[in-house]
């Protein structure tokens, strides 16, 4: 998933994104430990992610909250 393609997302698909990618990074880690997993970049392009979804959802976040500061000091 690249960032352009998660920054359009609702916040609400964000968290499901991120839980999704939570369990394939599970199942993937099984696969590794039994010798069945194929694609060795898998868990890595899985990471990247993950850490692309923690990302935008704390941007937004982070705007928020300045958004929520601005207003209570207007």
């Amino acid at each position: 998933m690249q960032i352009r393609e998660i920054r359009q997302l609702s916040d609400e698909e964000l968290l499901n994104a991120l839980e999704d990618q939570k369990e394939a990074m599970f199942n993937l880690r099984f696969q590794m430990a039994s010798g069945q997993l194929e694609d060795t970049n898998a868990p890595r392009r899985a990471r990247r992610t993950v850490a692309r979804l923690k990302t935008v959802l704390r941007e937004r976040q982070l705007a928020a909250e300045q958004a929520r500061k601005e207003e209570k000091d207007a």
